[in-house]
């Protein structure tokens, strides 16, 4: 039994859907504008792709369970920056999204190109009020 129940999570865990699924991490959105958006809707979703990302093909997501979390970190003067939502977590009757901003090390050698940093991650449904958090490394 004892080596059982190892084996037995470690399945379960491999099957589980992970609590943020990452949609898109883009450098170059088509939203200059630092700002965090929530999709709760096929609706709100496809406005908010379109925004994104123009013309291509709206990824499908699952309203039924999920909900859209978008950081967008505005234009950048160079690349080697990025964005992820690192955490997400209940607090006080809301939902915390905590997300950190990657930017190049001193020194660090890169692209001298206009960027728009983004990450859209789908989490679970939560019908109360979201709160975006950014955090330092």
């Amino acid at each position: 039994m004892s080596v059982l129940f190892p084996l037995i999570l470690v399945s379960a865990m491999q099957t589980a859907a992970p609590v943020v699924q990452v949609v898109s991490r883009d450098m170059m959105s088509q939203i200059e504008e630092p700002t965090q958006v929530v999709a709760r809707n096929p609706v709100e979703w496809a406005a908010l792709w379109r925004d994104h990302a123009g013309d291509k093909p709206v990824p499908t997501v699952d309203f039924t369970s999920r909900m859209v979390v978008a950081i967008f970190l505005g234009t950048r003067s160079s690349a080697g920056y990025s964005v992820d939502v690192t955490r997400i977590r209940p607090a006080d009757g809301s939902l915390i999204v905590e997300w950190q901003e990657r930017r190049p090390a001193k020194g660090e050698v890169s692209a001298q190109v206009m960027t728009s940093p983004a990450a859209i991650v789908t989490v679970p449904k939560f019908d109360g009020k979201i709160t975006f958090a950014k955090v330092e490394r």
